[in-house]
């Protein structure tokens, strides 16, 4: 059985892992932290940094999907990463995983000199523009080995009713047009990556992981 506590609880994510995990086998919500083998956070940056204090201080892992971070509150986290394991994403979902990889075997293979516009559409109520998987995006195709091919990198935002997340990556220059995609038809898919990614981070080492340490296992 893995215990878990969740910081962000009576949250939209919040609710969506009581949901998910009411339905999944070996996994219980606690309400003390130090009951917990593993702490995921969906919550605001000051609520976040007061709880990985918590967590460093009981040795316990933490998976952080919260977003919104300045540089300081960054480096707080990578700080903690020192005594205990730690995971910081701004989405948690297989969909945008595989989505990333496309899009890095796609500047793989790229020779064309490309202009890039990613497209970023979420619910009204979401606070950070642009959100933490647009500007994700964006430094994947900034760092990747060819992006001195790619002339310009823009983020378009927009913030609508009944929407849990859409991404549209746009390559184009005089000649071709491509587009990469992604649609969150709900918040469960998020909460589904977050729950396989807090137990699988239970038993690691102090560190600081990405998705790719876990995901690249997880048959897709």
């Amino acid at each position: 059985m893995t215990n878990l506590f969740i910081n962000g609880l009576s949250g939209k994510m919040g609710s969506s892992l009581k949901q998910v995990i009411s339905k999944t086998k070996g996994i219980s919500i606690v309400s003390s932290l130090v009951d917990s083998d593993v702490v995921i956070d969906f919550s605001r940056p000051e609520s976040t940094i007061e709880i990985l204090s918590q967590c460093e201080h009981n040795k316990l892992p933490i998976v952080i999907g919260t977003t919104g971070f300045n540089k300081e509150q960054i480096e707080k986290i990578k700080g903690a990463s020192s005594n205990i394991p730690v995971l910081l994403s701004y989405n948690m979902s297989m969909g945008i995983y595989n989505l990333k990889k496309s899009i890095d075997a796609f500047l793989e293979q790229n020779n064309n000199e490309l202009d890039c516009i990613i497209l970023d559409i979420h619910h009204k109520d979401k606070i950070d523009s642009p959100s933490g998987t647009a500007i994700e995006l964006k430094e994947l195709i900034q760092d990747h080995s060819n992006s001195e091919l790619i002339r310009s990198i823009s983020i378009e935002s927009e913030r609508t009713s009944d929407v849990f997340g859409i991404h549209k990556i746009r390559f184009f220059n005089q000649d071709n047009d491509e587009y990469f995609k992604h649609e969150a038809l709900s918040r469960n898919i998020f909460s589904e990556g977050a729950i396989y990614l807090a137990q699988s981070i239970s038993d690691k080492p102090a560190g600081m992981y990405s998705l790719k340490d876990f995901f690249n296992s997880k048959l897709l």
